[in-house]
């Protein structure tokens, strides 16, 4: 049997067992896996190249559910502070003064080869100038939703915000059939940036071009009394008088989130995404994670920006996610390895309206695979792949392929100069100093 490329001498998962199973092959064709199992299965398949695993466990490519990927140039810049301060003192006026295309694009740029270096194959991108972080991603070979920011300030590349709708539909529109990597959305920012009728008027744009809206919302206790002309007694009230909640709304935080809103979540099925490390860094506080998983309410990770983070290693989060769910519920299994793990995989492609295409290793599936080197002494033994939530790192992965396309082979970059990245992201942050 004919493949394109075969993947040899890795371990796979057992998804009934939890088992880990050596010697076994993943054949793909196109962008496509077409059959895996044990070796003993693939003697009569040839294929145009063959990747030996070494032994290595195949995962599927982790999927980051939200980032502000540009962000990079402000890792560092503003730590040790609370959210208003670090927004409004820090982040605001040097975004202001030091966004533009090519920041957008290179730090972009840096963003992506740090996810895929980790272990990251699909990322929800929300910033501005977002057709040229799309050109990032798609040149490094990342598949990515490119969501255009929306604001009622002066923003870049949009300084009259009376044309922020306009600038996202125009975003929308270059990007629709740009990359088969690259899905574009909408990035409202949050009820307290964004006036009622910003938020409806992007909501309608998001329903006619038939993309996702990401709003961050409930992300601090002090947001009720930052948001103008409230409706309701909550963030997330607000926006559901609006009529912004649906199965097409992804909300970013919900970490001062109550069990009337969480109801109200799941009424309107509205998606969620959680990034305890950048709740923990601002001190917002521990996101109700298990209430929204108890309620069927669709829940992804994200690690947010570097700049409230520091880093977008997938694996980390993982771990710190199901650590502090123990302390926030005083349960050792308030919400366990495997759970977390399906929030980055089968669960966090359901939140970007992807659980057809990416997620989990099964013919039919993209081929948006990881290998993982679990032969080092901080993962042995491995007993099963619970381990890889609490004891793995970004480091760990040698290879990942995107779309059937080898994009890492044993940790280096093959689609782009990433020495050329970090030298002119450098330049731009020695400005910034």
């Amino acid at each position: 049997m004919k493949t394109d490329i075969l993947l040899t001498d890795i371990c796979l998962t057992n998804t009934q067992t939890a088992d880990i199973v050596p010697n076994c092959c993943i054949a793909i064709t196109g962008d496509s896996i077409t059959a895996l199992g044990p070796a003993t299965d693939f003697h009569n398949y040839q294929a145009n190249r063959v990747l030996h695993g070494k032994g290595q466990l195949a995962l599927p490519g982790l999927i980051n559910g939200h980032c502000h990927g540009a962000m990079t140039l402000f890792r560092g810049l503003a730590d040790d502070l609370e959210l208003g301060r670090w927004l409004n003192e820090y982040i605001f006026p040097a975004e202001a003064a030091h966004v533009n295309k090519d920041m957008v694009y290179w730090c972009t740029k840096l963003a992506a080869a740090e996810m895929i270096m980790s272990g990251t194959t699909t990322v929800a991108d929300g910033y501005f100038l977002e057709t040229e972080a799309a050109r990032a991603f798609a040149e490094t070979g990342m598949r990515a939703v490119t969501a255009q920011g929306v604001i009622d300030f002066p923003a870049p590349g949009v300084p009259d915000p009376g044309q922020n709708i306009a600038a996202a539909a125009d975003c929308i529109d270059q990007l629709q059939a740009s990359s088969p990597l690259i899905t574009p959305a909408i990035f409202a920012h949050s009820p307290y940036t964004c006036s009622p009728q910003t938020l409806v008027n992007a909501k309608q744009l998001a329903i006619d071009r038939g993309v996702q809206l990401f709003i961050h919302v409930a992300e601090s206790p002090a947001e009720p009394s930052m948001i103008d002309n409230m409706q309701g007694r909550s963030p997330i009230d607000h926006l559901d008088a609006l009529h912004i909640l649906d199965e097409n709304t992804v909300c970013i935080h919900c970490v001062w989130a109550d069990a009337a809103d969480l109801d109200t979540l799941a009424k309107r099925q509205s998606k969620v995404v959680v990034c305890p490390q950048s709740h923990l860094k601002l001190a917002s506080g521990i996101a109700p994670l298990r209430a929204m998983l108890d309620r069927g309410i669709l829940v992804g990770l994200g690690t947010d920006g570097t700049a409230s983070n520091n880093g977008l290693d997938l694996f980390r989060e993982m771990d710190i996610c199901a650590k502090v769910q123990k302390i926030q519920c005083k349960e050792p299994v308030a919400v366990p390895a495997a759970t977390v793990f399906t929030m980055v995989g089968r669960q966090g492609a359901a939140v970007l309206n992807m659980a057809s295409r990416i997620g989990t290793l099964e013919p039919g599936y993209k081929a948006d695979i990881v290998l993982v080197d679990t032969q080092t002494p901080h993962l042995q033994p491995l007993h099963g792949p619970d381990l890889l939530v609490y004891a793995a790192g970004g480091a760990d992965v040698r290879t990942v392929l995107i779309n059937g396309v080898p994009i890492m082979e044993e940790r280096q970059c093959l689609n782009f100069d990433l020495e050329e990245t970090l030298a002119q992201v450098n330049l731009m942050a020695d400005r910034l100093r």
